[in-house]
């Protein structure tokens, strides 16, 4: 039975959609994360799957071929795909913000030709804003799109893009108005046929080996007027309106890593001895696992809270800013003790652990580094 087939109360589907994620995990995922993790491989067959199951654009309505679920329902379903391998997660997350974008902003023509194919996994996306001189400051971007009497001319180049080596096309974001700074950027649905479109160099990251990061190259590239996605000079707007979302996805995502450290730390004091017991019986090792437990319970609560504000239609950045900042510390705190509990094994290539603390690290950078978190936080406090 796929999400978008359950039918029931709230609460009901929630754990259901949760269930469903969590087996799928546990049998489809899980048993691969270490070739996939040693390969860097795009695991194109665990997404076909997840398409069929209804994980890809789990809040867009089922009429555009969406789960049609809530906020809270996307970050139980990242948790369990995290906890089976943050790379697959990722790629889940990926598709609910572009498909957000396309659901809210497309035309009927751009949700036909590049959103159902998105969700049913027939097409894959980039979702391009960062470049060398914009990360978390995304007004420094200097790709540019100029009008022309066809459409469009596209020129620049961004960094570190998602999916950039296998996405079939990119939402890019470009400058159309220069002189009106944030007020003057537009997003335009690139596909990869169009001559000067350039796949640059992939990169080879510590974690999360799986989900493909690489650069991509715009070199005069003509595009049709029907390439611009949403109102012209709105699309600084548009990008930051799926911010909270995607924070909510990466807090639920670093849980799920938590969680994973927690059950490999637990299993493996029972079973490791020491000077004639179970390293679990020492208070050492007791109050890491207590530490892990009681924080990971915390940045599951922040995340629900901030998921559950957003389906509640209230502004809910500083919940988000709070969820993502806590629960990215917390995992990268806590996969480090897990290496800890486990000793010189943690530090072995293909250890859970030792994987999960790499994967770990990233959820404090990208979808605005924590640092950009306590600064949202702080300026809320102080306006």
């Amino acid at each position: 039975m796929s999400i978008a087939e359950i039918e029931s109360d709230a609460a009901d589907r929630h754990q259901m959609m949760r269930d469903t994620a969590r087996q799928f995990a546990d049998r489809e995922i899980r048993p691969i994360v270490a070739e996939l993790d040693e390969t860097e491989r795009f695991p194109a067959e665990l997404y076909a799957k997840m398409a069929r199951l209804g994980m890809f654009g789990i809040t867009v309505s089922d009429e555009l071929g969406g789960a049609g679920a809530d906020v809270v329902a996307y970050a139980h379903v990242m948790e369990e795909l995290s906890r089976g391998y943050a790379s697959v997660a990722d790629q889940c997350g990926l598709v609910e913000l572009v498909g957000t974008l396309l659901s809210t902003y497309g035309t009927p023509e751009q949700q036909r030709t590049f959103l159902k194919p998105l969700l049913a996994a027939e097409r894959r996306c980039a979702y391009a804003i960062t470049e060398a001189e914009a990360g978390s400051d995304v007004s420094g971007i200097k790709t540019t799109a100029v009008e022309t009497a066809d459409g469009w001319r596209l020129n620049g180049g961004k960094l570190w893009i998602h999916n950039a080596p296998v996405a079939d096309f990119a939402v890019v974001l470009a400058r159309t108005a220069p002189e009106l700074g944030k007020r003057g950027m537009s997003i335009f649905i690139v596909e990869r046929d169009r001559k000067g479109y350039r796949i640059g160099r992939q990169e080879h990251k510590m974690g999360q080996r799986a989900s493909q990061v690489g650069a991509l190259h715009f070199d005069d590239i003509e595009l049709p007027k029907s390439a611009l996605l949403g109102p012209l000079n709105r699309g600084f707007h548009m990008m930051m309106s799926v911010l909270d979302k995607g924070r909510v996805g990466i807090s639920a995502l670093a849980v799920g890593i938590l969680q994973g450290a927690l059950d490999a730390s637990v299993a493996y004091a029972k079973e490791r001895r020491q000077f004639g017991q179970a390293i679990s019986e020492f208070q050492a090792v007791q109050w890491m696992l207590a530490d892990m437990a009681k924080d990971l319970h915390a940045a599951r609560l922040m995340t629900l809270h901030a998921a559950a504000a957003l389906d509640s239609g209230e502004r809910a950045t500083t919940e988000c800013s709070m969820a993502k900042c806590f629960a990215a510390d917390a995992a990268v705190t806590h996969a480090a003790n897990a290496v800890q509990v486990h000793g010189g094994m943690g530090y072995i290539r293909g250890m859970e652990v030792e994987r999960l603390y790499r994967d770990a690290k990233i959820t404090q950078i990208y979808e605005g580094t924590n640092q950009i978190q306590r600064m949202l936080i702080a300026r809320q406090l102080l306006a």
